[in-house]
């Protein structure tokens, strides 16, 4: 009962701290942050943060296996975490928000493939049904769903990111299954200012300029972003060590109701209504996917 009760506060917590962190994000762009900063600066600060987590652990005792999908998990952290900023830097949180359900179409997909997981057929009618309500959320306003919408950059990037943090989410399970949940917290971060700071350099971030220029209040949002992201990788990970990932990944997209709430609430993002059926018939499939397992 106890593990139960641990894993639903995780769960609850990776709910609400997704989008949280999302509306964080958005506001640093909106102060003129650029999104490759936003990226690096929060995964540096978690890394230094995460290093006072090693006492204890031996670093020399890893196995292989654990640097194989630090590295790669880091280079999928990274580069998807980067392209979610770009999209809110230039989408709504309440279309951007739901279009993560189609992760845990990606997260099955790659589990199966790596890790022999796979749901049944519950499962499978659950992420039809996932798919289907983004059409809802798509066509919002006056413009209905199209092929053409997908081309639109806010989507492109979004995509791009749940294609990434999907397969990120594989190698997450692996490096636990290879550590525990602390080494694969520090992974995370380390590995992921890493590359996240390769990607400033690939682009010609000067970060030495949004130091400088960094103000108070921006500092401030700096420091809640990185504890709501915190509690948001610490819950991730402790809910894919006790459940399969597609089925984590698909629970997860409870939380795109708090996303479209938040858009239409503090960036006063249209299409309410439509944007909430669609994220029901989305959170409907989620819970075929778990309640018929």
């Amino acid at each position: 009962m106890t593990s139960e009760i641990l894993l639903l506060a995780a769960v609850t917590i990776r709910i609400i701290s997704n989008p949280i962190s999302n509306v964080i994000q958005k506001n640093l762009t909106l102060s003129l942050q650029h999104p490759l900063f936003v990226n690096f600066l929060s995964y540096l600060v978690l890394s230094l943060c995460s290093l006072f987590l090693l006492r204890g652990h031996s670093i020399t005792e890893l196995n292989s296996a654990f640097w194989i999908y630090s590295i790669l998990g880091g280079i999928a952290g990274a580069f998807g975490n980067a392209f979610i900023i770009k999209a809110l830097e230039k989408g709504d949180l309440s279309v951007l928000g739901p279009i993560n359900a189609y992760k845990s179409v990606i997260g099955i997909i790659f589990a199966f493939l790596l890790i022999g997981e796979l749901p049944n057929l519950w499962g499978f009618i659950g992420v039809l049904l996932i798919i289907a309500g983004s059409y809802f959320v798509l066509s919002t306003g006056q413009e209905k769903f199209s092929w053409a919408i997908l081309k639109q950059p806010a989507i492109k990037f979004r995509i791009a990111a749940l294609v990434l943090t999907g397969i990120q989410a594989v190698f997450d399970k692996k490096i636990i299954q290879s550590s525990d949940l602390t080494m694969a917290f520090v992974s995370w971060c380390v590995f992921g200012a890493l590359f996240s700071y390769i990607i400033c350099l690939l682009n010609g971030i000067n970060a030495g300029y949004y130091f400088r220029s960094m103000t108070r209040p921006i500092a401030w949002k700096y420091l809640a972003l990185c504890a709501s992201i915190a509690l948001m990788t610490a819950s991730t990970n402790y809910s894919f060590k006790n459940m399969p990932v597609g089925e984590a990944l698909a629970l997860f997209q409870i939380s795109i109701l708090i996303s479209v709430f938040l858009g239409y609430k503090i960036f006063q993002e249209g299409g309410l209504i439509k944007k909430l059926v669609g994220s029901v018939i989305m959170i409907t499939g989620s819970l075929f996917i778990l309640l018929f397992k």
